[in-house]
């Protein structure tokens, strides 16, 4: 249903029934081959992060090149989604997240057996590949099998928990995998989830295009995936090495410029990648903007929190991982209670007063210090604002992907899922290498998240005033 933002209405709008519409036990299927898919990418996202160690000295890599093997990930993973959410559109989502899955399946096979560094990163690059494939298709199949309303809102919860979880679970399962079984187990879990899935995928998941094929944009997609692939490789780059290196600058650059050119093949082409008019919608723009700053703050917070936790308090890897644990734990129990907020206040009303929550919460973190009992404080803080920045994540993505037509589904959680890639992928080179290059960590990284909760609180704003409308016939 479209959404009315110009036509005002002094009616009140009702809210929503809170009951949800059972789901049958195909749909349950459906939810669980999608969701399965997604947390799987999620999972891949931090599982090697504590085993890089162990396989640089295994595969003979040196301590520079280890970043390899998180950007070879990132790369494709976020470089290439939008590019695959419009092919899935005019070629069927159903066929392409199949070939994503075999896909994730076989390169994680190779990256578990690697010989040597080039198989290893060939096989992390192919993974990259495959969840570049997935989780736009695996989204638009989401959004187009459960209609819009609350089966779609209880199906976007789910999806959002256990993304939220699966990276968090990443950060302690790959610690314990790697302790008792070495960093190939790592890539192996993700192996056994992708061959799990993949069989039951093709008799449940109903095929899903649309109508007609228009060309597709060739120049928006060499210059979307180009900017994207630039962008991307500055800012992980940069974590680990800073801004002022040559490639750093010379792909920042590259990667504005060909973004703006982009920007100006879009406004001109009959069949565009991205529609322009659909990002001038208040709900596409500013919904994509409290999901950008709530992944990029989070995961700064989770990268700083891992350094203090384990460099200040002495904490063992074990003991770390308890800390995410709870994080994980109240995590899940928001997953629970976010649909409901939505039925009551709205996704908008919801994307504001949780980006409010997490900046909040993490605002509490500035108090830690080098004293035991802070780590009480940081799971307390960090897992209150973990449940708030998971009703961000279901809110913005609800918010983005409603009232847009189901022909256009894979163009909007394209840009949704987007987000959330660069959104991982910024935060830590923008925020946290403040805290590693610190003289003093314990100032550094109170200096780093007393910014994030500035960044966060400051978005909650500028969402609250870009969202606001005039009462329409149906609130999102």
């Amino acid at each position: 249903m479209a959404i009315d933002t110009t036509s005002p209405t002094t009616t009140p709008t009702p809210a929503p029934p809170l009951d949800t519409p059972r789901m049958s036990t195909r749909d349950k299927l459906v939810l669980f081959v999608l969701c399965a898919a997604q947390f799987m990418v999620a999972l891949d996202f931090s599982v090697l992060n504590v085993a890089l160690p162990v396989l640089g000295a295994d595969l003979g890599m040196s301590q520079s090149a280890l970043q390899w093997a998180v950007t070879a990930f990132a790369l494709p993973s976020g470089g290439f989604l939008l590019l695959f959410g419009r092919i899935g559109d005019l070629y069927g989502r159903r066929k392409l997240f199949l070939t994503g899955l075999a896909l994730f399946a076989a390169a994680s096979v190779l990256a578990t057996f690697a010989w040597d560094p080039a198989s290893f990163l060939a096989g992390r690059a192919l993974q990259g590949l495959g969840a570049a494939v997935i989780v736009p298709t695996g989204m638009s199949l989401l959004t187009t099998t459960f209609a819009e309303g609350p089966a779609r809102d209880r199906a976007l919860g789910i999806s959002g928990t256990l993304m939220s979880l699966g990276f968090t679970i990443g950060m302690v399962a790959g610690g314990v995998l790697t302790d008792a079984f070495g960093w190939r187990s790592t890539m192996g879990l993700l192996a056994v989830f992708a061959l799990v899935v993949l069989p039951l995928a093709p008799g449940l998941l109903p095929e899903s295009r649309t109508p007609d094929r228009p060309q597709l944009d060739v120049p928006g997609a060499v210059t979307v995936t180009g900017g994207l692939l630039s962008l991307i490789y500055a800012l992980t780059t940069a974590a680990d090495h800073g801004f002022a290196r040559i490639d750093v600058v010379t792909t920042l650059i590259a990667g504005l410029a060909l973004l703006a050119a982009f920007a100006v093949i879009e406004s001109r082409t009959a069949a565009p990648l991205v529609s322009l008019p659909m990002l001038r919608r208040r709900t596409v723009a500013w919904g994509n903007l409290g999901g950008l700053v709530t992944f990029s703050m989070m995961s700064t917070v989770i990268f700083v929190l891992t350094l203090y936790l384990q460099e200040i308090l002495r904490l063992s890897a074990w003991q770390t991982g308890l800390v995410f644990g709870v994080q994980g734990v109240m995590s899940v129990l928001a997953g629970t209670l976010v649909p409901r907020f939505v039925s009551r206040l709205g996704a908008r009303r919801t994307l504001v007063v949780s980006l409010a929550g997490q900046g909040a919460f993490v605002a509490g973190l500035v108090f830690l210090n080098a004293h035991t009992w802070s780590v009480w404080l940081a799971t307390a803080a960090v897992s209150l604002a973990s449940m708030f920045h998971l009703g961000a994540i279901i809110s913005y993505g609800l918010t983005v992907t409603s009232g847009v037509p189901d022909e256009e589904q894979g163009l909007a959680t394209g840009l949704v899922t987007s987000t959330q890639q660069v959104g991982l992928t910024v935060g830590i080179p923008l925020l946290g290498v403040l805290a590693t290059t610190s003289g003093d960590l314990l100032s550094g990284t109170r200096t780093v998240l007393a910014l994030d909760a500035g960044i966060v609180l400051a978005a909650a704003v500028l969402v609250a005033i870009g969202l606001r409308t005039r009462r329409t016939a149906r609130s999102v």
